[in-house]
């Protein structure tokens, strides 16, 4: 029995043989490959399984693959009785209170979404797809009080969320656009706007004109389609091929981040990073911008 939208009958040629397979509605959004890289990898342009969980934890991994799948495209041919006991695990901890939301939504080409848990108030960062069992998951870390938007391109179903949570969102003016002219807070120019003592919205126009990225507790910056880590570069990259303002402008903003101490670099295309202090991340940073300067 298939799960989700998965077609059994449009499965990868190249998956290997067995329970879970990636058909080919795949777009190549490396969400899978980043949850559970020891199960998914990319073939012709598009994931496929190339090795079956044989442990808890990579059937465990496979699953989170599955269910942040933007497309629906990952399926199993027997029925997982255990599928939603991993919904139900969804946000899921990256360190601390900041955690990984997963449901990864086709609106935005499949980005990243996060979730911090804090006493003044919870953030959820750009916007998953709406699911009825992560909004409770939500609702028992204590709902969520602001929703932040890096950009215009991973605002997916900010509506809904809104509407659940009552939240304030925040999108920065120069990414305001007819389906987010209601945005709450909508910081405008290109100083840093401080949120609360702990949070700082950065503008780094470049992706898009009002891109922004989130700096929390001078440890985790929350980048969207800003800066991300690339497995294949083995470094911090930008986005050259998917700049939709100005690639000099983005340099530019990418420069600015120098002044400002982060350890976490958590993106919503990309691969996640983290450097052992803000000294080494600061180097990974210059390399970074070097790299931009060059293509």
């Amino acid at each position: 029995m298939g799960i989700g939208m998965a077609q059994i009958k449009k499965r990868h040629s190249a998956n290997i043989e067995g329970d879970f397979f990636v058909d080919d509605s795949c777009i190549d959004c490396d969400a899978c490959r980043g949850l559970a890289p020891e199960i998914y990898e990319r073939e012709d342009d598009q994931s496929i399984v190339f090795h079956q969980p044989d442990n808890d934890k990579e059937r465990y991994e496979a699953l989170i693959g599955l269910i942040a799948c933007p497309t629906s495209s990952i399926g199993t041919t027997e029925k997982a009785e255990d599928l939603q006991s991993a919904k139900e695990s969804l946000p899921i901890k990256i360190h601390e209170n900041v955690y990984f939301c997963g449901y990864n939504s086709k609106k935005s080409y499949g980005a990243a979404s996060y979730f911090i848990q804090r006493e003044a108030g919870n953030i959820l960062i750009d916007s998953p797809r709406f699911s009825a069992t992560f909004s409770r998951s939500l609702k028992e870390l204590g709902g969520v009080r602001y929703h932040y938007l890096t950009h215009i391109d991973d605002v997916a179903d900010h509506q809904k969320y809104h509407d659940l949570f009552q939240c304030d969102r925040i999108l920065h003016k120069d990414d305001i656009a007819s389906s987010t002219k209601d945005m709450e807070i909508q910081p405008d120019g290109l100083e840093p706007f401080p949120l609360d003592t702990d949070l700082m919205v950065i503008p780094v126009p470049g992706h898009t004109k009002g891109h922004t990225v989130l700096l929390y507790q001078n440890r985790y910056l929350f980048t969207g389609d800003h800066l991300a880590y690339s497995h294949h570069l083995e470094h911090l990259y930008g986005f050259r091929n998917h700049c939709w303002y100005s690639w000099d402008r983005q340099i530019k903003s990418m420069e600015t981040l120098l002044d400002y101490s982060f350890e976490w670099v958590l993106p919503g295309h990309g691969r996640r990073y983290h450097c052992s202090s803000p000294e080494i991340m600061k180097k990974e940073l210059g390399k970074c911008i070097r790299w931009m300067k060059t293509v």
